[in-house]
């Protein structure tokens, strides 16, 4: 008798549920979501995809303007003053010819030498007109250095450009002034205040205080006193 009253008390309890089971699997299929289950953790909402930017194309800087490409600026007028009564930098005038490219640090072209001359010049390879700067030979050893370049600084101060009442100035009572053999001008003849037998010798273009330099030469003589060439 008990399990029978059991047995129809179970019957009712499923018919009680049935509906509520019903009721749920229809809301599940109109959401279209599974119900979660019990104690599971929330579903996280899903994130905003971000929108990509697009980079600025890389601005080109000018070659010129990249470090260490800018040509450099010309340099100023007797900027180099490696001259002196003795030679030029580490050449010291009576040094043999074959010693002065080790001495100069650098090649040095040769130019006007014929087999066995005892006179002929040289100059650097950076050097594009031989009279832009020159060194010259006698007898096999380094007699003299010139040029017709604003660039370079005669011992003393002296270069191209100035005028002869400049030059007066920085040599006070050192000058010997000799004629010029093919323009008016003159030869302005400086020795060594040390006592050596250097000799400076500025070149004018013509007579008076006014005239410019126009090229200078240091060496020992007769080198130095040669007006055209070796001669």
């Amino acid at each position: 008798m008990v399990d029978a009253v059991s047995s129809m008390e179970r019957t009712t309890m499923r018919m009680h549920l049935l509906p509520i089971a019903l009721s749920t699997a229809l809301l599940a299929a109109c959401s279209g979501e599974a119900p979660p289950p019990t104690g599971a953790p929330p579903v996280a909402e899903t994130a905003v995809d971000a929108v990509p930017v697009t980079p600025a194309p890389a601005t080109s800087v000018p070659q010129a303007d990249q470090p260490g490409t800018t040509p450099p600026a010309p340099g100023p007028d007797g900027e180099d003053a490696q001259a002196s009564f003795t030679g030029y930098g580490d050449l010291t005038f009576g040094m043999p010819a074959s010693a002065m490219a080790t001495a100069w640090g650098g090649e040095l072209k040769v130019l006007g030498k014929a087999d066995n001359a005892s006179c002929y010049f040289m100059t650097p390879t950076s050097v594009k007109i031989p009279s832009e700067f020159n060194f010259m030979v006698g007898d096999g050893k380094f007699a003299r250095f010139g040029t017709e370049s604003a660039r370079y600084r005669a011992p003393g101060g002296g270069k191209v450009g100035m005028t002869k009442a400049e030059i007066a100035t920085l040599y006070a009572g050192r000058i010997e002034e000799r004629p010029h053999e093919y323009t008016d001008g003159q030869y302005l003849r400086i020795e060594d205040a040390a006592g050596g037998n250097g000799v400076l010798v500025f070149e004018t273009d013509a007579k008076g205080d006014a005239a410019k330099v126009t090229e200078w030469r240091v060496g020992v003589p007769p080198e130095v006193d040669y007006v055209e060439g070796c001669a």
